[in-house]
């Protein structure tokens, strides 16, 4: 204003002058020289003239500032709705992008990285406060955190101050720093005196003033004064928790009848929710209007248990308040995520702070998404093998990379420690066993003691597989069984008459006394189709060919004799000629006798409580079994079992001595003349079982072997006959260095040696044939408080995964749930679906009151419980 006035007295003084010079000027002179006046204010602007008092501070900021020129304006454009323009544009750029809250299992649990409070709707803000006390301080129990200060003198933060400041102090594995929970949930959008964000938004790193007498940061922070910052933030926090304090409840005070009412119909919905998840069926349906028939499985069951109970029908549905009927999608997807937030949190516990593995295999869902499943294994602390389905993730693709980083943000968001990793899981793929960028080589640069072990059932599976593709009459044999089953099960009209011959044979077989009787027995079966990735699958397919020889081959004849499509009758006559063959009998019985005895293996395999020394024992008593078969007298009664099937379902049997003509024609491109003695002995039955056996050798040929046949020695049944202390503690010494110092390795090697002797006494130890029954049983008799290093051992060693089955279970129930109907779900809310179905045991343990305590402290309710 003072720079105005100035041009003004300027302006006056030069007319003043020109009126003393007796200078006469005319009315379009004076005219041009006020426009030169506006035209000067308009190009130096209005800013020029109001100007802020200037501090230090200011000038150094306008010292660094880079000068932008202005785009030219036009000469009669005002310049006041530019200002305001320019006023607007900055009121946009700093107002802050609203955070939505969507739920507990949603907030970000990194110190360093979640929005401040302030950034929330005011809403919403008591509800996020809440929920993070609910979740409590991030303290993750790090090996090493990371060091800050100058080279040499570095210091680190350190776990046992958690211990000192349980309820506010947090750490940031991405900054590195520590933060106070309470102040910053009670933090506002003010700057305050003496470096008070330091810990809300900055971070504190500076370690060496941490127990520095009455100096320590952690003590200044919290103050002496109870009105202090601190002090007043834990005040607060604590009212946030205390319901009965709030200013609703203090001024409507609700009847307990009133409350009863609001809690059994809660409790009805919680318990609704917990049936149809555990049943895996849906809640919703897509019309819920009052008119409707069917309001989907949620609301019909509800109307279904008022229907029963007076008292519920009293107050759901339309006599439930319409704020209050808690049956919305939301409310259903609440309840469900309690659930699975107090499940992860039971797991959490049980794992505790031991080493445990995992165990992860992908698939992709019915909508095309890729899902990642991670199992959790360990050994619970009462002795007891674990194997606990934790989360399912989506994932953008299955690079190891991106599998990496999200199973580490799981570990991470629920407190685990990388670092007690001791074992990994996979089901073989390339992306995940690269030795040089797979998953398992990423997280062993983490965690160098998390050692990989490929799936043995997905090993077992895979040498079957190379079994069939390495010998010619094997491999023709099993496309020759997909294309009869596919012909004979591909129609209905043959499934039926596949139906009927078979009640006609098992007629004819119950009239000569060939079939025994009894409940369950001689039931109408189906073909099976073989599979590659199918456990069992090969197995399955030809059992059901040979129990169903005859029906099936009368329906194939029926079907090339009468059928009137001429494609229809090739493919009848096509699976007649295979099955009627010598040759294709001859390899359907050999596959029969590997598989079943691969079988029992496999089924071993897939059991939740198998460790893996006696995986190892079973591989080894598998091979045993295989070559002894593959010996002259189990050839001989092979033989003699191919020839007794013959017989029995009127197949020509060729003359053994005779030379063996390849391709069914004549021999004269044959390059070796063999028997047919030879061909079937050598050629198929020895190749097939060379085949599947080294198969096994190189299958289960592991770099970890060396540790674990030595633990072999550790199980009382085999008698310690080879039990040696010394090397088991060079393996432990070589393997666990983490686990064990050396001073414990010494002590090891007393305790290996003390142990072996009571055991060799103690009769409730003696019949023990697994590593992961003597941990249960070293729990259950007390024994793990004096062999504490033998206990640590053996946990360590049962942890070690030895399959991908519960994984694979997963995806079984993954596909009951998702389906074609469903095939919109959210990813969360598939994955907390998922949990509570799998892990139903644990919410058992858990009652209606605990859900509903959890479903009133997430956020304020409208009415009162």
């Amino acid at each position: 204003m003072r720079r105005l006035c100035e041009l003004l007295d300027e302006v006056f003084v030069r007319t003043k002058e020109n009126a003393e010079k007796k200078l006469t000027l005319t009315y379009e002179e004076m005219e041009a020289e006020r426009e030169e006046i506006t035209m000067h204010i308009q190009q130096k602007g209005i800013n020029s003239f109001f100007k802020r008092k200037r501090d230090e501070s200011n000038i150094e900021n306008e010292q660094v500032q880079v000068q932008v020129e202005e785009p030219p304006r036009d000469a009669d454009q005002s310049p006041l709705p530019l200002i305001e323009a320019e006023h607007h544009h900055r009121q946009e750029e700093q107002q802050p992008i609203p955070v939505l809250f969507r739920g507990i299992e949603f907030l970000e649990r990194d110190p360093a990285l979640r929005p401040q409070i302030w950034e929330y709707p005011s809403n919403q803000q008591n509800e996020v406060q809440r929920a993070y006390l609910k979740l409590g301080p991030m303290q993750p129990k790090l090996k090493n955190y990371k060091a800050f200060g100058p080279q040499g003198h570095q210091r680190r933060f350190q776990y046992h101050w958690f211990s000192e400041f349980p309820s506010w102090l947090e750490y940031s594995e991405s900054s590195g720093k520590a933060y106070c929970l309470l102040c910053f949930l009670c933090s506002k959008n003010i700057k305050k005196r003496g470096g008070f964000d330091a810990f809300t938004i900055q971070g504190f790193n500076n370690w060496k003033k941490v127990h520095d007498r009455k100096n320590c940061a952690f003590l200044v922070h919290i103050g002496s004064d109870p009105c202090s910052e601190h002090n007043n933030s834990a005040k607060e926090c604590q009212a946030l928790l205390n319901n009965l304090n709030h200013i609703d409840n203090i001024m409507e005070v609700a009847s307990n009848q009133e409350r009863e009412k609001n809690r059994l119909r809660l409790r009805t919905s919680i318990a609704v929710v917990k049936w149809l998840t555990f049943q895996a069926c849906s809640l919703r349906a897509h019309d819920e209007k009052l008119e409707s028939k069917n309001r989907g499985n949620f609301i019909e069951l509800i109307k279904l248990l008022a229907e029963f109970n007076p008292e519920i029908a009293a107050v759901v549905l339309e006599n439930a308040p319409q704020c209050a009927k808690y049956t919305s999608p939301d409310i259903q997807k609440e309840i469900l995520s309690i659930f699975a937030l107090k499940i992860r949190k039971h797991i959490r516990e049980e794992i505790g702070d031991q080493k445990f593995s995992i165990i992860v295999d992908e698939t992709c869902d019915i909508s095309k998404r890729e899902q990642m499943a991670i199992v959790l294994r360990f050994v619970d602390i009462d002795g007891v093998l674990q194997e606990r389905f934790f989360d399912l993730v989506h994932v953008r693709n299955t690079k190891a990379l991106t599998l990496k980083a999200e199973i580490c943000y799981v570990l991470s968001t629920y407190g685990f420690d990388v670092q007690n990793l001791r074992g990994q899981g996979y089901d073989g793929a390339s992306n995940m066993r690269g030795e040089l960028n797979g998953l398992q080589a990423l997280v062993l640069k983490e965690c160098p003691y998390a050692y990989y072990v490929h799936c043995y059932a997905h090993r077992l599976q895979l040498a079957l597989v190379a079994a069939a593709k390495d010998v010619v009459p094997v491999t023709q044999f099993f496309q020759k069984l997909l294309f009869i089953v596919n012909t004979v099960d591909s129609s209905a009209k043959r499934h039926d008459e596949l139906h009927d011959a078979q009640v006609v044979e098992l007629a004819r077989l119950l009239a000569v006394d060939e079939l025994e009787t009894g409940q369950g027995a001689n039931q109408i079966r189906s073909l099976k189709r073989p599979g590659d990735t199918r456990w069992g699958s090969h197995l399955g397919s030809i059992s059901s060919l040979m129990d169903m020889f005859n029906p099936v081959s009368t329906v194939l004849q029926n079907l090339a004799a009468d059928s009137t499509a001429g494609t229809n009758r090739a493919d009848g006559d096509t699976s007649f000629n295979y099955m009627i063959s010598f040759e294709f009998v001859f390899i359907l019985c050999l596959m029969r006798e590997i598989l079943e005895i691969t079988e029992q293996l496999g089924q071993a395999l897939q059991k939740k409580s198998q460790d893996i020394v006696n995986a190892i024992r079973l591989v080894q008593t598998t091979k045993i079994l295989l070559e002894k078969m593959r010996s002259d007298d189990g050839w001989e009664t092979f033989i003699c079992k191919v020839m007794e099937f013959c017989v029995d379902h009127d197949i020509d049997i060729p003359n053994m001595d005779e030379t063996y003509i390849l391709r069914g024609g004549r021999a004269r491109r044959q390059p070796n003349h063999f028997t047919t003695d030879h061909f079937f002995r050598v050629e198929v039955f020895r190749a097939t079982l060379d085949t599947q056996l080294a198969e096994l050798n190189l299958k289960f040929n592991e770099k970890v072997i060396g540790l674990l046949s030595i633990c072999v020695t550790l199980v009382p049944k085999n008698g310690f006959a080879s039990f040696q202390s010394s090397e088991i503690c060079k393996m432990v010494e070589k393997y666990y260095p983490a686990d064990f110092n050396q001073q414990e390795i010494i002590g090891l090697e007393y305790q290996l040696n003390h142990f072996v002797v009571e055991a060799s006494r103690s009769d409730d130890l003696k019949r023990i044939a697994t590593l992961a029954e003597l941990c249960k049983c070293l729990v259950n008799t007390g024994r793990h408080r004096v062999f504490n290093l033998v206990d640590r051992l053996l946990r360590l060693l049962v942890t070690l995964p030895v399959s991908t089955a519960t994984a694979e279970r997963a995806f079984s129930t993954l596909k009951i749930i998702k389906t074609r109907l469903r095939n919109r779900m959210e990813d969360d809310f598939l994955a907390n679906s998922m949990l509570v179905n799998i892990e139903a045991e644990i919410l058992g343990d858990y009652n209606y009151e605990d859900i509903i305590h959890d479903f009133i402290d997430v956020k304020k309710r409208k009415v009162h419980f």
